[in-house]
């Protein structure tokens, strides 16, 4: 339960910037994510009217429960900004309290807020109380080494009416580098009484377990692991999914990427998925290299139904 938004399952996508488009968002429901994140979206850009935030606000049903994570610092900020949220039907509001890159923590956003733990409870009482909807965040284990504030965050977000805490268990200054320390996780998890995600170095469906065990978390967030694998919210790991039925999800998932955004630029959003898909594929380099290169749709799409048929022509040597 988040508050009193039940979440069928525990398996959670990400926030990921970039990518988590509703293409995707709805692709890794379909496969059994129980819930899904927005990615990184502005508070300042949802106040400005931004089009391209208005366009990351939209959502279909089919997707929810939907949680949509804001970065800001200011507290009138990100209140006026989830309001918006609010109107626009998401289930739960985020802050984003980990994000490592430059371009948001030197304005003292994202992970840079985890230098002030005050202020992030000073964000969290307002926003709980004005807000409707459960207000959660995703952190990470301090700014640097020296500074693994993520108790005393932990605590002033609870203090502070959030209903959710995500933890990736690396500091910022780590970026994605190193192991994820899921020690420091399961003590978020004894340290607070709200459900906690853990987050960090699932890279495979044996995975999963290993981190609920080690850190007695309540669900499991996957990022880039999701990256070109739905199927892992279905347990299963890419590489056993066969090549056919990789590409039929793939033309699936580039068709609903030009119904958003257009052909260019459907194609260009797509191909960020598709070396993911593609990978350990077994497929020629210089065909893995024109589809992940192409710049024409029907191209792509020729490519990917021939790779299809061809696969498919292929019988099991025990049918023969």
């Amino acid at each position: 339960m988040i508050r009193d938004l039940p979440v069928y399952g525990n398996l959670i996508l990400a926030p990921l910037s970039g990518y988590n488009d509703w293409p995707f968002r709805r692709l890794c429901r379909e496969f059994g994510a129980a819930l899904v994140y927005t990615g990184l979206l502005s508070a300042q850009g949802i106040l400005y009217g931004s089009q391209r935030t208005h366009e990351m606000l939209a959502f279909h049903a089919d997707e929810r429960p939907l949680v949509c994570q804001l970065f800001g610092g200011e507290v009138d900020t990100l209140l006026a900004a989830a309001q918006v949220v609010v109107a626009a039907g998401a289930d739960v509001l985020d802050v984003n309290l980990g994000c490592p890159e430059p371009k948001v923590t030197k304005k003292g956003y994202g992970a840079a807020l985890l230098k002030d733990p005050a202020q992030i409870g000073r964000i969290f009482a307002r926003l709980t109380r004005a807000v409707p909807l459960p207000v959660t965040a995703k952190i990470r284990l301090g700014w640097d080494a020296a500074s693994r504030n993520y108790l005393e965050v932990a605590r002033a977000m609870e203090e502070n009416g959030a209903a959710l805490i995500a933890v990736h268990g690396r500091t910022a200054d780590q970026f994605y580098l190193g192991e994820a320390d899921w020690d420091a996780i399961a003590e978020v998890k004894q340290a607070v009484s709200v459900p906690v995600l853990a987050s960090g170095d699932v890279r495979c469906v044996a995975d999963i377990a290993r981190i609920q065990a080690h850190t007695g978390c309540d669900g499991v967030m996957i990022g880039r692991a999701a990256v070109g694998n739905p199927w892992i919210f279905g347990l299963r790991d890419r590489d056993a999914v066969p090549l056919a039925e990789r590409v039929s999800v793939m033309l699936r998932h580039l068709r609903d990427m030009v119904d958003e955004a257009g052909a260019y630029h459907g194609l260009v959003c797509f191909r960020k998925h598709l070396s993911e898909y593609l990978r350990r594929a077994g497929l020629p380099r210089h065909l893995r290299a024109e589809m992940t290169n192409c710049d024409d749709l029907d191209r792509l799409i020729a490519l990917l139904e021939q790779t299809a048929l061809s696969v498919s022509s292929i019988k099991p040597v025990g049918d023969l």
